[in-house]
């Protein structure tokens, strides 16, 4: 099923090595019953009808590319990691002349569900705001991104866990690291971005404050569901999500009969 409002396109992150996955494989190859999870990103944003998908690759960028050689991407090489802004910026050339939205994926989350992204992108555009957030509640919200907000519910920023302040890590409203952003505010805004952070890299989330600065909307939209917007990090998560693309596949064959 295609949305059936305008156009957009999609970004993909997908350069990260996947350290803690403890293999040699690239994170975003590792299968997921049985399918690299990048292929459910990939049918997800296909499935959505994106004009354009860019994909920005780094560790073991040719097998990647290789692997997706004829499925009409276009592939966007971050060679150093230094942060989701620098890997956003790459892909301005990739969109340059694109007007419009454009939605922003990560590669190692493959069990969103399209009515999730409909509502995220549906959302976006009925608030009118230039950047849009995809969020979730979290019990234990450690480790994550916290979502501030004013008392109107408009984003102010993104804080990421190890720069919050003791009051900030109380919020247990976190980023998901997916987004709707509309251009050409998205790469004019990511070029700003700058690196005075504990760990000296690139926070796409900062996004958030440059867009208060310059006055334009910021939203949020929440993911009811902290599972399906849960990124895989190790072999436990692999285990985890591959018992729920199988739970999701007999669910679908029961509904089916």
């Amino acid at each position: 099923m295609k949305t059936e409002d305008k156009t957009f396109a999609t970004m993909i992150l997908a350069a990260g090595k996947g350290t803690r996955m403890k293999s040699d494989l690239v994170k975003v190859l590792h299968p997921v019953a049985g399918r690299p999870m990048l292929d459910y990103v990939l049918s997800l944003a296909e499935q959505m009808g994106s004009s354009r998908i860019a994909v920005i690759i780094g560790h073991q960028a040719e097998l990647v590319e290789a692997r997706y050689a004829n499925r009409g991407l276009t592939f966007v090489y971050q060679r150093e990691q230094l942060g989701t802004g620098h890997a956003v910026l790459q892909a301005a050339e990739a969109f340059k002349g694109y007007r419009g939205t454009i939605l922003i994926l990560c590669g190692d989350v493959p069990l969103l569900k399209a009515t999730t992204i409909r509502e995220l992108m549906d959302s976006h555009r009925a608030s009118g705001a230039a950047v849009t957030v995809l969020t979730t509640l979290l019990e234990d919200p450690f480790g994550y991104g916290r979502i501030v907000k004013d008392a109107e519910g408009n984003v102010l920023g993104i804080v990421e866990h190890r720069d919050a302040t003791e009051e900030q890590r109380k919020i247990r409203e976190i980023n998901t690291g997916i987004y709707c952003a509309e251009n050409p505010f998205l790469f004019e805004a990511v070029g700003e971005i700058g690196n005075d952070n504990a760990q000296k890299e690139y926070y796409f989330t900062d996004i958030f404050a440059i867009a208060r600065r310059k006055g334009v909307r910021t939203a949020s939209v929440v993911a009811p569901d902290p599972g399906e917007v849960m990124g895989i990090n190790s072999q436990e998560d692999l285990v985890r999500a591959t018992r729920i693309v199988q739970q999701r596949l007999t669910e679908k064959l029961k509904d089916s009969r």
